[in-house]
């Protein structure tokens, strides 16, 4: 019987940025799409990574299990997870076994075929990206569609999970409240399935990775978003979604 691994990138043992409580996160190495302000490009490639299998990662998580008991757990991260969806299903149902709860974070890059729904299904809440708000940008700084994160988010909404939502505001690209208000118009009553939508500011702290890479980085020349500017675009979209999210 053939043993199933996957590539990783990564672990991150106490990651409290990864979900909700104290988290085990992993990163798979991998990802389809090529964002322009990727600050993981070294987990782009399929190539690279250290293989593992299930039980050699579950082992790894239970150690940290002591640390979940306030709502943690694990976090499948990227990298893109889904890339390896199959491999996921099996990791989630091992550490449901060890009743360790999971997160799926992702781009929404894979089509929702059966695998990634197997995936999606074993997962206790998704984290989803959702990079632009409208396809000319997605084609332009991400290199995908809206198709499959939409899709993405549609069948999470449907099963129930708990749904948190990020964005990357980039100076000069999305860092406007009319850029907010396509969001929140691209999403719609989505929101309404949503517990929280958290905006991230692009910065330059992965610079350095496309240097010894040997990789171009498109945005060499933006400077990291203002502290300020990313306050006062969570705060303008707060107020406008505080009478839709769930």
């Amino acid at each position: 019987m053939r043993k199933l691994t996957a590539k990783i990138h990564s672990f991150e043992s106490f990651a409290t940025l990864d979900g909700p409580g104290t988290r085990f996160a992993i990163f798979f190495q991998g990802c389809p799409y090529r964002c322009a302000y990727c600050h993981n490009p070294d987990t782009q490639v399929f190539a690279g990574g250290t293989e593992y299998t299930v039980d050699e990662i579950v082992a790894k998580a239970v150690r940290f299990k002591p640390y979940f008991r306030h709502g943690g757990g694990v976090t499948l991260s990227g990298g893109e997870p889904l890339a390896q969806a199959e491999f996921i299903a099996a990791l989630e149902a091992k550490l449901k076994e060890h009743d360790i709860s999971c997160a799926i974070d992702t781009s929404g890059a894979m089509p929702l075929g059966s695998i990634v729904r197997a995936a999606l299904d074993g997962c206790d809440m998704l984290i989803l990206d959702i990079k632009m708000p409208d396809e000319d940008r997605y084609r332009k700084y991400i290199g995908g569609g809206l198709d499959t994160v939409l899709a993405t988010l549609d069948y999470a909404i449907a099963r129930g999970k708990r749904i948190w939502l990020r964005t990357v505001i980039v100076p000069d690209i999305n860092d406007s409240e009319t850029a907010i208000d396509e969001y929140i118009d691209l999403l719609g009553d989505r929101l309404k399935s949503v517990e929280k939508y958290e905006l991230l500011a692009f910065h330059t702290l992965g610079f350095d990775k496309y240097v010894k890479a040997g990789i171009a980085n498109p945005l060499e020349n933006t400077a990291a978003l203002d502290k300020d500017a990313l306050s006062r675009l969570q705060s303008y979209l707060d107020t406008a979604i505080k009478d839709i999210i769930a």
